[in-house]
């Protein structure tokens, strides 16, 4: 299948400590539709998974210009829980949003995209343990394992995480 032939997606990821899963699926997902992956995170080299999963890093989160990709996802993970405040992350997130590209995030990654403050009225999940967190940051927690709005699109974790590929496929590919 070839739905997402040049595009390119950012996929972000913690350097230590990604969810495995969340990763491989959605990576897989994107990949088998022809879309070009490139994984970012806070520093360059190997990151690792919570599971043993290595990943190698193509850019740094701070470097990654909107106008080169088609869309951003950022992947959760036990590494990712201290990072969702992280600026790199949060400005990442932002100017995805104000240039009008699908941005998207899974897990524990959704409190990147509130404390981006661009979940505020949006329809959203994140993994149930945040749930309270992301509604006092403003946003319409759904508890579906996907909601999307309009060019947002969150998940709630690793079972999700084919649903998350296929949702930011299905925006893509509506948007060609």
């Amino acid at each position: 299948m070839s739905a997402l032939l040049n595009k390119k997606i950012l996929i972000i990821i913690a350097p230590q400590g990604f969810q495995d899963k969340e990763y491989g699926d959605t990576r897989q997902v994107l990949e088998e539709q022809g879309a070009q992956i490139i994984v970012g995170s806070l520093k360059l080299g190997e990151a690792l998974g919570n599971l043993g999963a290595k990943a190698k890093i193509d850019i740094l989160a701070e470097d990654a210009n909107p106008d080169n990709f088609d869309a951003v996802a950022f992947i959760g993970g036990q590494g990712m829980v201290e990072l969702v405040e992280k600026e790199e992350f949060t400005d990442l997130a932002r100017r995805f949003y104000e240039n009008n590209k699908l941005t998207a995030a899974i897990c524990i990654a959704p409190m990147i995209l509130a404390h981006a403050q661009i979940l505020q009225g949006k329809k959203a999940t994140v993994w149930p343990e945040a749930k309270k967190n992301l509604i006092a940051l403003g946003a319409n927690y759904t508890a579906k394992p996907v909601e999307v709005d309009g060019k947002i699109i969150t998940a709630n974790g690793p079972k999700a995480a084919s649903a998350f590929g296929k949702a930011i496929a299905k925006i893509l590919t509506s948007n060609s």
